[in-house]
């Protein structure tokens, strides 16, 4: 049994009103976890503050409903600004790991070519990162998938055979997965090696604090130095109730509440003037999808949930050119899928009708690297609640349009008696040539083609200077002592893969080379790799 000691729910357990620790670690997610568990090892005093609930393996039972509202951002129907772009984020102990789908990928060699030419990244060469993803996967049990896909993802490997095009098996981070399929509404088999079920407990047994349902509002300056933060208390549904009601006073605070809220505590800390970088560049992964009607039963809600891929057209128009993708498979859950077809009465009813025969593929768009692919920016809106403006530039629309006709024609490759693109005026065609034209003549508006995203990152970017960057190589916030930043948040662009075994890697590096810094006791097992 997992062992979570330290523990204090804000929205029923009494705390101090002043707290001080030798590392304040904002988030619980991909990040705070891999910090919090490094720095604890290194004997360093750590609290950890997350806004969502402690939920565990007992919790979990393969529920949508209850899932959504418990353990994502804003019940998992965060938008952006303009609502064209819907956004599935984690809000839970374990953040974003307790909820995604376990796909595992190390950052493409040309991405991290782009971060050195652009950013002056040197630091984070395939040579120099590899020890650390070598760690991260030995860590959290990253290996290949052996198991058989499930017809949702065989699907996708039979059109790209059919076609010559080019697909892969995933690597997963689960440690006897029993193939439920329901990953993202939390594993109830404590399978999926997540922060929840790894690197946080072991903190905690090493005497690491947590605060749950606690949100930091604003951290505290002197000057030049962040002194630690201010922490308001939460109910059990996430709204506040006490306005900074316990002060926290740290040596170091690390920021790892994701690509939206950990550039948001910088602007509620009123540091905008202090580097105008922060929020901007903040970048999705855009995904558009389709839906085809084959003729056996999918049942694309069982089974590991991705397990195929195809990078076929990832580097498309090399790297800085017209947008490449990633094409995917999203698991089909009736609440979910329901809310991807977004129409209404008998229509809607009649497409249900065929749930079980729905086989999806998703194209996770490569943003950042084209010169007018600038991704969008955070702000706070009048409550001080952060906000993402993510305006579509038209090599985004060329690009879900490239995408839709590619990801259309393996389904129809693999079979499909019916395709039907998830655009508000599309329908579903019956042949290829009947669906390349209508694609092609989709209007380019927002809303009407549905865009979603479970990948957010940037917005307190890598950089060199303060010209073109929020945080240093170290991942220290520019002009500022005593703050780090260890999250999505740092990557100058999106990546091209599923994140979480880059944040991983990157984030174990940042975090032993801030124990040096701070002349902890590193394991040995970390030092050799500094």
């Amino acid at each position: 049994m997992i062992e979570y000691p330290n523990v204090t729910n804000l929205a029923s357990q009494d705390a101090p009103g002043e707290v001080t620790v030798d590392i304040l670690i904002v988030g619980s997610g991909a990040g705070g976890g891999i910090a919090a568990e490094i720095l604890s090892r290194s004997g360093l005093n750590v609290l950890i503050v997350e806004e969502g609930p402690l939920r565990t393996a007992k919790d979990f039972k393969l529920n949508e409903k209850q899932a959504y509202a418990e353990l994502y951002q804003e019940v998992a129907a965060r938008q952006t600004v303009d609502k064209s772009i819907q956004i599935l984020q984690g809000r839970c102990v374990g953040g974003s790991t307790t909820v995604n789908w376990t796909s595992s990928f190390r950052t493409p060699e040309k991405t991290l070519a782009y971060w050195q030419t652009q950013f002056g990244l040197s630091a984070f060469s395939r040579e120099t990162l590899d020890p650390w993803f070598d760690w991260a996967e030995k860590r959290l049990n990253i290996a290949t998938w052996q198991v058989p896909p499930n017809r949702n993802n065989q699907s996708l490997a039979d059109g790209a055979a059919r076609l010559g095009w080019s697909f892969q098996t995933m690597a997963r981070n689960v440690k006897g997965c029993a193939n439920l399929g329901y990953c993202g509404t939390g594993c109830p088999l404590n399978a999926k090696q997540s922060m929840l079920v790894s690197c946080i407990p072991t903190a905690l047994n090493l005497g690491a604090q947590l605060f749950t349902r606690a949100r930091v509002e604003q951290l505290i300056l002197q000057q030049g130095r962040v002194q630690g933060a201010w922490i308001s208390r939460l109910d059990r549904q996430g709204q506040a109730t006490a306005q900074k009601a316990i002060r926290v006073r740290a040596k170091h605070t690390i920021l790892a509440a994701g690509a939206i809220g950990s550039p948001a505590i910088l602007l509620r800390s009123e540091l905008s003037q202090l580097n105008r970088q922060i929020g901007s560049r903040t970048f999705l992964h855009p995904v558009t999808a389709s839906i085809a009607r084959m003729p056996h039963q999918i049942d694309g809600f069982q089974g590991a949930p991705q397990s195929i891929y195809s990078d076929q057209f990832l580097w498309r128009d090399g790297v800085s050119g017209e947008l490449g993708y990633k094409i995917e498979v999203p698991p089909l859950h009736p609440l979910l899928a329901s809310t991807l077809l977004r129409h209404h009465g008998e229509r809607h009813y009649q497409m249900m009708q065929d749930f079980p025969y729905f086989q999806a593929n998703l194209a996770l768009l490569r943003d950042g690297f084209h010169e007018k692919s600038i991704g969008g920016q955070v702000s706070l809106d009048s409550y001080g609640y952060p906000q993402l403006d993510y305006p579509i530039s038209d090599v985004l629309w060329r690009g879900f349009q490239h995408a839709m006709l590619r990801m259309t024609e393996i389904q129809f490759a693999a079979g499909a008696e019916k395709v039907y693109p998830l655009h508000m005026d599309a329908s579903y065609y019956l042949r290829w040539s009947e669906a390349q034209a209508a694609i092609n003549g989709l209007t380019r508006e927002k809303i009407r083609w549905q865009i979603m995203s479970a990948h957010v990152m940037g917005g307190c970017t890598l950089g060199e200077t303060e010209q073109n960057s929020v945080c240093n190589p170290q991942g220290e916030v520019h002009g500022l002592a005593g703050l780090s930043v260890m999250d999505g948040s740092l990557f100058p662009t999106s990546l091209g893969v599923n994140p979480q075994l880059s944040i991983y890697a990157i984030v174990a590096k940042l975090a032993t080379q801030l124990a040096a810094a701070l002349k902890a006791d590193i394991p040995e097992e970390l030092a050799q790799r500094l």
